[in-house]
């Protein structure tokens, strides 16, 4: 039995990771609490235990002090099989809590080691829009808030994800996992491209919207090395595998440079740059693009403007050409009629970034103290005066964007209206369509239908035949269309109406049916005497 017992130790020691040595402590201390238990005493110093590590022999033993008369200190060897059942399920249940707190020991220390470090684990279910994962011998969750968007995962699925936080939670170790967080894309950098890893290449900057697009700004120290070809890798095979494990996420990679103005411009790729002015008092950098660059440098609902911004750490306004000529034109016009303000002044302010009488405004009066020289009065009535004119210029463009949002509304109601016309115009036309295909397979199939009566204004002479039989006498005609009608008239009996004459039935083709009224032929009759 000791020897089934250590080799059970041994087993929980490889598969927990613990340490054998703590392992055969926790067994001792579950020994004594088992004899404590026995003896129903409440001093744990009275009880000692060991366990030979090579034998696997189990001594147990109690301590008893010397009496009153002056007796020696002394050891009571306890027999294992003298404990009983109840001491036997003590130490069952003290050694499991001591294994368990010793596993969690372990796996706290483990897996905080590996914190930042991409693992790869297997999915397992959704608890409350959070994914259990599970990474080695232990569980991790990965927080809505920590998936890529749209991204789902079924059971025994394959999960690459980054370890971003290892707490302890009550009797639990919290394994937080992560697929969106930025150091996700630098890690996965670091597998992909061996420069990266070395340091020869290094990832200056990054911003992220997870699911959607990341920006990277990267440096190389070697100037034989060129660090965005060496992470795109040869026909994009590098980048290719890391876009393949977001699922599609757009990845830009621009070149690093100390140079804000050049570090903008290159953020704002794809789009092209004509001109970046910057305010570093307010922590803005103004960018100048053409009219066909602007919807491309500003991106699909802001992001690439918003991406560049994050990546630089400037707050960025993208402007027209004539935009930024207006804006400046109206910081002219206005701080120039103000005494004591010289061209020098304005030319200084549209050096320093200040564009528009909001920045006048924003910066305040200790900046043109500063940086232009003014006096303190001078500078309190520029920026007054531009606060005034401020106001007046953002109501303007309240009152254009307003007014651009009303003919965009008109504009969507007539396309909508337009929509609604041609997809009537389209059901009336699929009827006919469907009563054209209805009478072609009725041709092909045998069954033709049945040719449409003229109508009396199309053929002249139907129209007299129809009044000479409508005399005031009745007449039968009969279904063959060739026999004699029978009417009576005053008790005589006649072959046909209209004053005893028989008229004969005149046969209507398609031709004459088809035919107008002035190309038609009237109809000929032919009269015989009534027989007697």
């Amino acid at each position: 039995m000791n020897s089934e017992t250590l080799r059970i130790l041994d087993s929980i020691a490889r598969d927990r990771n613990i340490d054998r040595e703590v392992l055969i402590r926790d067994l001792e201390q579950a020994m004594i609490s088992a004899a404590r238990k026995h003896f129903n005493m409440l001093d744990a110093e009275e009880f000692g235990c060991r366990m030979d590590p090579v034998t696997g022999e189990i001594t147990i033993w109690r301590n008893i002090e010397p009496d009153d008369e002056g007796g020696e200190a002394r050891r009571e060897f306890i027999p294992m099989e003298a404990l009983g059942r109840i001491p036997a399920q003590t130490a069952k249940q003290v050694m499991i809590q001591r294994f368990r707190e010793d596993e969690r020991s372990s796996l706290l220390e483990e897996f905080s080691k590996r914190q930042g470090e991409i693992v790869t684990g297997t999915a397992h279910r959704y608890e409350g829009g959070a994914l259990v994962v599970q990474v080695d011998r232990a569980e991790g969750f990965m927080p809505r808030s920590e998936q890529i968007p749209g991204e789902q995962f079924h059971p025994g699925d394959r999960v690459r994800c980054l370890i971003l936080d290892v707490r302890e939670s009550g009797s639990q170790v919290k394994i937080v996992l992560s697929r969106s967080h930025p150091d996700f894309i630098r890690r996965l950098f670091e597998a992909e491209v061996p420069e990266v890893a070395e340091r020869v290449i290094e990832i200056k900057a990054m911003a992220r919207e997870a699911g959607f697009r990341t920006k990277l700004a990267v440096s190389s120290i070697d100037s034989k090395v060129d660090p965005v070809g060496a992470c795109v890798g040869v026909r994009g095979s590098r980048i290719r595998n890391i876009v393949d494990e977001l699922g599609g996420e757009k990845i830009d990679i621009v070149r690093w440079n100390e140079s804000s103005q050049i570090l903008i411009g290159n953020a704002l790729k794809p789009a092209e740059v004509e001109e970046v002015s910057l305010c570093f008092e307010l922590g803005r950098g103004t960018v100048i693009v053409r009219e066909d660059q602007l919807s491309l440098a500003i991106g699909r609902r802001g992001q690439n403007v918003r991406l560049a911004a994050r990546l630089t750490g400037w707050d960025l306004d993208i402007l027209t050409p004539s935009e930024f000529a207006s804006s400046l034109e109206t910081l002219e016009q206005t701080a120039r009629p103000i005494e004591g303000v010289t061209e020098e002044m304005l030319d200084r302010m549209g050096a320093l970034g200040m564009i528009s009488v909001f920045d006048v405004e924003e910066v305040g009066v200790g900046v043109l103290e500063a940086e232009l020289g003014m006096s303190a009065e001078l500078a309190r009535t520029v920026v007054g005066t531009c606060g005034e004119k401020a106001k007046i210029v953002a109501e303007q463009q309240q009152k254009e964007k307003e007014e651009a949002e009303r003919r965009r509304l008109e504009e969507e109601a007539a396309g909508a209206a337009l929509l609604g016309t041609g997809l009537e115009t389209d059901a009336d036309s699929q009827v006919e369509t469907d009563e054209q295909a209805d009478a072609a397979a009725a041709a092909i199939l045998g069954e033709f239908p049945p040719e449409p009566l003229p109508s009396q204004d199309a053929v002249p002479g139907l129209a007299e035949a129809a009044e000479a039989s409508a005399g005031g006498e009745e007449a039968e005609e009969s279904a063959a269309g060739g026999e004699e009608a029978e009417a009576s008239a005053g008790g005589e009996e006649a072959e046909a109406s209209a004053g005893g004459e028989e008229v004969e039935a005149v046969d209507v083709t398609e031709e004459q049916a088809g035919e107008g009224e002035d190309d038609a032929e009237p109809l000929k009759t032919e009269e015989q005497p009534a027989s007697e």
